[in-house]
């Protein structure tokens, strides 16, 4: 019977994950700004988590926001979860893949119509899957 994501032992995120993934989906890291692949990908289809592979936002809902992550300004609510982030010395909301628990980001009130939502999505913590 194999584990749920999200119940999987820390040595088999280990075993999963590249050390980048690991230090942002696991230990909550951040990649540079205007570092990732997919900052300026603007391909159709569907982004996933990349440590579970469950979808997350479609790319329809990418938007170029200039704060050097991936930005969409919609997800389906049963797909992510949220929480409050205090993290270096900030008030923030910090956006988790709901069925890994694996961190994606955060998420912001400046983004445009129809949500005003600006997910703030690291790449390493995506894989793009293309129609």
């Amino acid at each position: 019977m194999s584990q749920e994501p999200a119940d999987l032992p820390d040595d088999e995120w280990r075993e999963r994950l590249t050390d980048e993934e690991y230090r942002i989906l696991r230990e909550a890291g951040t990649e540079p700004p205007f570092s990732g692949e997919y900052v300026d990908h603007d391909a159709d289809g569907r982004y996933r988590c990349a440590g579970c592979g469950a979808e997350l936002f479609d790319s329809t809902t990418k938007f170029e926001s200039g704060c050097g992550w991936p930005s969409f300004y919609d997800v389906d609510d049963d797909r992510i979860e949220t929480r409050r982030d205090t993290s270096h010395g900030m008030i923030r909301t910090e956006v988790l893949c709901a069925s890994c628990g694996g961190h994606l980001g955060h998420v912001f009130d400046d983004g445009p119509e129809p949500t005003g939502k600006r997910y703030c999505i690291n790449s390493v913590s995506l894989e793009f899957d293309g129609e």
